[in-house]
């Protein structure tokens, strides 16, 4: 079993609430808009990072993290790009991919709005964390936890961090 962070849009800043979060598990998914390099190397530095870059990530970021991952742990295929879409509202590309890939979680950010869906067409789980940072249009910083078995995906949790603007 493995015990997994979901963040996406983080614009350069890591609450320090979220390390009790993430402590607990074993990797870091990061959807993209990490903001800084320094945001990527603190989450690398604590717990092994997965992460696609997003459109405001630079070139450095670019060069750590591709544009989209597809991968699988635990016996679940997962593909992971920042612009992403939903479940009947896909990004152009990304159905294609989708059916080229064939995941059982998609994983996307951008949006700053938290969505756990099923896609029955393609027949997989798809997840965005909504934004963990202070920057966007959003009112309540969030992120996600769960856990991948055999499989399966279990143990989804969505985290609220507090209010957009509050610090902590």
């Amino acid at each position: 079993m493995k015990r997994i962070a979901l963040l996406s849009d983080t614009h350069g800043y890591l609450d320090p609430e979220l390390w009790k979060y993430i402590e607990p598990c074993d990797e870091v998914w990061h959807a993209g808009d990490f903001g800084t390099v320094a945001v990527s190397d603190q989450l690398a530095e604590r717990k092994p990072l997965r992460g696609v870059y997003g459109n405001i990530d630079g070139a450095t970021l670019r060069k750590i993290h591709p544009k989209q991952s597809v991968f699988v742990l635990e016996g679940v295929k997962v593909m992971m790009i920042h612009i992403g879409g939903y479940p009947g509202r896909y990004s152009s590309g990304v159905e294609k991919s989708i059916m080229e890939n064939k995941p059982k979680l998609f994983i996307c950010g951008h949006s700053h709005i938290t969505k756990a869906m099923h896609d029955a067409k393609n027949n997989l789980l798809h997840l965005n964390p909504g934004a963990a940072g202070r920057e966007g249009f959003h009112n309540v910083r969030t992120a996600m936890r769960f856990s991948l078995e055999k499989g399966q995906i279990k143990d989804l949790e969505v985290i609220e961090l507090g209010a957009r603007g509050a610090l902590t």
